[in-house]
């Protein structure tokens, strides 16, 4: 039953349809299903997440360093923190449930060693993340034109 939780948790987030169903099945046993109650930090600003977070249900919240707008991730099958599962850097929002939530956390060590035994699925995801990288630099393009008057 957990794991069929897990496996259709992945199958319905974006990120991970560079897996195949494998591939998602063995990310679904690496897997933990965690629950977060209402303003639990699922983590920090400034931590240094150890994988991705997929949305089951519920709703969560980022709030960005320094304050800032907060975002809302309410949408089953939302990934949180998908650049984690390659870079270990620190996150600069903290990301907290706003309901009752249930998720399921993929370790960045479980999804790096696929992508070792898999030359097409490195392939994938770094095809996704160049697509992810230009569609976040073409957002912010109206912003730099009007910081030079353009």
């Amino acid at each position: 039953m957990i794991m069929d939780e897990a496996a259709e948790a992945l199958a319905k987030a974006e990120f991970f349809d560079i897996c195949d169903d494998q591939q998602r099945g063995m990310l679904a046993f690496a897997g933990d299903l965690r629950r977060f109650a209402p303003d639990e930090v699922l983590y920090k600003s400034g931590d240094v997440p150890q994988g991705a977070f997929v949305l089951i249900s519920g709703t969560l919240k980022s709030l960005p360093d320094g304050g800032g707008k907060p975002s809302a991730i309410s949408t089953p099958g939302s990934v949180v923190s998908a650049m984690a599962l390659i870079l270990s850097k620190p996150r600069p929002v903290t990301v907290s449930a706003v309901t009752e939530c249930d998720t399921l956390f993929v370790p960045r060590s479980a999804f790096l060693k696929l992508v070792q035994q898999s030359p097409d699925l490195a392939q994938r995801a770094v095809a996704r993340i160049e697509r992810d990288l230009g569609n976040y630099l073409g957002a912010l393009e109206p912003i730099r034109r009007r910081m030079k008057g353009e």
